[in-house]
């Protein structure tokens, strides 16, 4: 019998955010491994458990696995989240490839010398070039793909969410994306994940910030 999945990726978010929310969906227990030292990344390294030197690493069904759209294209096929057949996930990969790229925007904003210059540009993207597509689609079906829930809805609530810390206001005028959030949140896997003291993280602050410089011996 496989063990618990196991994530190793620092305490905070970054690209190991989407992976937790969906094995939150999926209703997967799972503990954690958090890097705080150089020295636990080298090992990582040594033992020949980083691929690409990189993390996020899941450990999951006596796999090391890496890359994150790997793992995360894993998760949804081994738990029915990636669509009926290669149509269903074609469209899939479509929104959540572009998901991924408008959270990355996000993302990185910690490590950017002047952060307040890319908000602007990150949420005019927002507004025309990707939530209209979501709009649109949503203006009929519950979900995104194939009438049922998918890693597409479930990275879909998590931008959005992650859209409205940074820009309260920014759904004001995508009234079937803020349907869709209501939806998704009453999900009791979901809501169980939404709420104080679940493993979903907050938002990045300087400790995390100092955390990934360190370990990453960047300057």
């Amino acid at each position: 019998m496989a063990g618990k999945v196991v994530l190793h990726y620092f305490n905070g978010r970054g690209r190991m955010e989407s992976i937790r929310w969906l094995l939150a969906a999926a209703e997967v227990e799972f503990d954690e491994v958090f890097l705080t030292t150089r020295e636990q990344y080298e090992k990582l390294l040594s033992d020949g458990a980083l691929m690409f030197q990189q993390v996020p690493l899941v450990e999951i069904d006596g796999m090391k696995l890496v890359q994150t759209k790997a793992i995360l294209n894993y998760i949804a096929e081994k738990y029915n989240l990636h669509g009926k057949d290669l149509k269903d996930r074609v469209m899939i990969n479509m929104y959540t490839e572009a998901l991924i790229d408008l959270m990355e925007m996000i993302m990185i904003l910690p490590f950017t010398p002047d952060p307040n210059s890319k908000l602007d540009n990150i949420q005019n993207k927002a507004k025309e070039r990707y939530l209209p597509v979501f709009e649109k689609t949503l203006s009929g079906p519950p979900h995104l793909v194939g009438g049922k829930l998918t890693i597409a809805d479930v990275l879909l609530l998590e931008c959005t969410l992650m859209l409205e810390e940074q820009f309260p206001t920014i759904l004001s005028k995508f009234p079937n994306i803020k349907a869709f959030q209501g939806r998704m949140k009453s999900i009791p896997a979901i809501s169980k994940f939404l709420q104080p003291g679940s493993k979903r993280k907050p938002p990045p602050d300087d400790v995390y910030k100092k955390t990934i410089m360190e370990v990453f011996q960047f300057k």
